[in-house]
This record gives structure tokens, sequence and C-alpha cells, in this order.
């Protein structure tokens, strides 16, 4: 009899078969009954079915039904299910080590699919603006006098203006992406609205690949300590030029064009479509910094293994995610 699993139980199977990064320090206390891969598949759950509490991921777990049960047998280990204190515990753990996972998964990827066989090592790096859910608008004169308006403002976000969308009360998504036919993240963060780019990239630029050759960016990716740590690691940072005579025909122009078009054409794409593919256009359901790093990381993640599901299916790698996570 031929089983046809769902794409949600095609994710969480393949968390079995994903290398994990080494554990930055050991840990200390008594041992950990339960894996990490457990609550990776904890997570896809509920990204997938956007469920942004324990709660609701058991309630939704209990459900009857034989998909549910398949996934309740999936998050077993030596005949253990963890308890809800458990998964409240581990899963507020997981936005540290999601980084190191998603990069972990990133450069597995590249060793898979090789998408720079046919063109030039280039990774793109930008942020994008996520809206955090607010009941009323909170100003900054209130902000600096501690009054809060309304009690579904999420403190810990912040104000950024945008110039697409004006002034944005939320957080951004720092994300590295391969500039080939297909995008993979490669590396990723969450901060405040209010975080440079320039300095959040100083953390990313340690966990780009060694075999990346040129970082395309915007302007704010210009500074000079950034280049001078790119250039440090064997790497070169092509960002517009802040200052200077407009227009610009100095012998760079003709190239310095090509590498924004190659640049906007991966990033801004891609930013796009993981925006459609998890509903992030709208304000996240989140609130506080560590559970809106749970979710946005997550969702990176989850992103990261339906490519390599469709890799592995000989499926087209960037047509046709939408529809195959809609489905989940």
């Amino acid at each position: 009899m031929v089983v046809n699993h769902s794409p949600l139980v095609l994710l969480v199977m393949l968390v079995d078969r994903i290398p994990l990064p080494p554990p930055a320090t050991p840990p200390r206390g008594r041992p950990r009954v339960y894996s990490e891969r457990l609550f990776l598949k904890a997570l896809i759950i509920m990204v997938l079915r956007q469920l942004a509490t324990v709660h609701a991921l058991l309630a939704v777990l209990e459900q009857p039904t034989p998909e549910m049960q398949h996934l309740r047998r999936l998050l077993l280990e030596d005949g253990r299910y963890p308890s809800r204190r458990t998964f409240e515990r581990r899963l507020a753990a997981m936005p540290g080590t999601l980084p190191a996972q998603i990069a972990c998964l990133g450069r597995h990827l590249l060793t898979l699919i090789v998408p720079w066989s046919d063109c030039g090592r280039a990774v793109a790096i930008d942020s994008t603006v996520i809206r955090a859910f607010a009941g009323a608008v909170w100003h900054k004169r209130d902000r600096d006098a501690g009054h809060v308006p309304h009690s579904a403002i999420d403190t810990e976000a912040h104000w950024t203006k945008s110039a697409w969308h004006g002034w944005v009360y939320g957080w951004k998504l720092h994300l590295v992406t391969t500039v080939a036919g297909v995008w993979i993240p490669l590396a990723a963060a969450v901060t405040a609205a209010n975080v440079a780019d320039n300095e959040q990239a100083a953390l990313l630029l340690p966990v780009i690949p060694a075999e990346v050759r040129f970082i395309l960016g915007d302007t704010h990716y210009g500074d000079a300590a950034l280049r001078q740590q790119a250039e440090a690691q064997g790497q070169c940072i092509v960002a517009p030029r802040q200052v200077g005579t407009r227009p610009r025909t100095d012998d760079g122009t003709a190239v310095r064009r090509l590498f924004h078009a190659l640049r906007s054409h991966a990033i801004e794409n891609f930013n796009g479509q993981f925006k459609a593919i998890f509903d992030i256009s709208r304000p996240v359901p989140t609130r506080g910094r560590q559970a809106t790093r749970r979710l946005l990381l997550s969702a990176v993640f989850v992103y990261q293994l339906a490519v390599l599901h469709r890799y592995h299916a000989g499926e087209p790698l960037r047509v046709g995610l939408k529809p195959f996570l809609q489905a989940a």
C-alpha cells in the first residue's frame, strides 16, 4: 500500500535527515531527555499551522485525525512525549540556537545543490521590515516618558523609516541569500527595527561560507569597517557609494549597476516570496523579542527544509514552494 503523507508530515520527517550544528557550549545540569530535533519538528508544526503558543500546539496535536496521530508519533522519543512545561522551556530557548541551525542547513544545501556551478559565488545581504501588532500608535514622546497608551503594543519592538513603507513599528529580519538560480538562505537574524543594518551585518559576516566571493548590499553596507571585516575573511562587499556626483561615470559604474541588479533580483524577490508564503506582510501575531525571533527564524528554517525536500523529490527549487507549503 502506498502511503501519501501531507507536506507537513514530510517536512517533519525530514528533520531526522539534516545535519545539526555542534552545541556552542556543553549543556550544564541534568542531561536532556529529549533531543533538539524533536523541538525543531514542533516548530515546523507551529509555523505551518500558524500556532503562536505551546498551548495551541498541544491542542492541535490532540485532535483525533490520522495526520495529528502520525505527528504525535514523530514527537515520541524512547516511547516518551514531552510535557507541556518541557515544550514551553525548550521552545523558549530555540531562538538562541536557530541562527546556527540555519547556517548549518544552508551550508548543507550549498553542498547538495551547488547553486554557483554556472555563475559567480555571490550572496545578497539585506533586511526586511516586519510589522509588530499594535492597538495604537506609540509615539516617541510617550515611549521616552514610559507611557504605553494601549495594552496590545509590543513594547520590545521599535520604529524605523522604510523607503517603501515610511515609518514602521516592528522588527527587522536580516538575511543573507544566494545570488543564483535558487535562493538559499545562509544566515538570518531578527532585531528590533531601529538596529542599523551595518551593525547587524558585522555579526552575520563570520557566518557566511568561506567559498563566497562577493557580498552584495545596498548603501547601508558600504561603510569602511564592514569592508575591512569582509576583506579579512577573503570576501568583497559590493555596495553603492553613499556620496559623490550623479550621474556617476567612473570606470566601475557599469559593474556596480550589474551587481546592484543581481542583488535586487535575488534578495528583494526572495523577501516578497518569503512574506507571501508565511503571511507576514501583515503584523506578526507574536509579542516580545523572543517569541518573534522564534517565529521568523523558524519560518526561514522551514523554507530551507522545503527547498531540501524538493531537491530530493526532483522538483523545481524555486517555483511551487508557496502552494507546497500552503498545502501543509
